[in-house]
């Protein structure tokens, strides 16, 4: 798992059936104190149920079983799903506030 900042959405006009309910989003990893992204990797995350958008700070799920649990379906092309929306981090007596 890993905190995230939403830079981004994706359309798609055809989708695998699994995420045809489903948001695509582009994140990218960052400090959750210090808000500075960690690299320049741009990511693809799923959104069921967060309902996270742009500009949001969010929790990542990166890893296929994982995802595919929290999505409910054994058999989703997924491996990176966005599981929470952050609001504060407490990390080293340091705390950032993110709503």
């Amino acid at each position: 798992m890993f905190i995230a900042k939403v830079v981004g959405n994706v359309w798609a006009t055809r989708k695998h059936k699994a995420l045809e309910s489903t948001k695509l989003l582009l994140v990218r990893r960052m400090d959750g104190i210090s808000g500075k992204f960690i690299d320049e990797d741009i990511m693809l995350a799923v959104d069921k149920y967060i309902g996270a958008g742009v500009g949001n700070t969010v929790l990542i799920m990166d890893e296929g079983n994982s995802a595919r649990q929290i999505l409910n379906d054994k058999k989703a092309p997924v491996r990176t799903v966005i599981c929470g929306i952050v609001d504060t981090v407490f990390s080293k007596g340091q705390t950032k506030k993110w709503h």
